[in-house]
């Protein structure tokens, strides 16, 4: 696993209460993608592998898990968020307890090969 710097940054300097989150995002991330890569774009997290696939944002009150490729995504409950064209995104809330086994099969479904 690479850890790039700027986003171990950006996790630290978010505020306490969602620091844990976003390091648990990061390793789910991490575990779920073989060779992803991570970096700071557009002053957030981004993670791909050959394209940008999801990144992550802080936001006051909660965490943005935003996904590309969200059409390959099997969200039979419309949990996503979101009617662009390119993004549909999770607000996960610092008291949310995240079903790890349904975002690994998020992401490995928007990294594609």
């Amino acid at each position: 696993m690479h850890y790039d710097q700027k986003v171990t940054e950006y996790i630290h300097n978010a505020p306490l209460t969602q620091q844990k989150q976003l390091e648990a995002i990061r390793s789910l991330i991490h575990e779920s993608v073989p060779r992803v890569i991570e970096e700071l774009k557009w002053g957030f997290p981004v993670f791909r592998k050959t394209k940008d696939f999801a990144y992550v944002r802080t936001a006051k009150n909660h965490i943005t898990l935003g996904f590309y490729n969200f059409e390959r995504i099997p969200d039979a409950e419309t949990i996503l968020e979101g009617s662009g064209n390119t993004l549909r995104h999770l607000k996960i809330k610092p008291t949310a307890t995240l079903d790890q086994a349904l975002l690994a099969t998020w992401l490995v479904a928007v990294a594609g090969d």
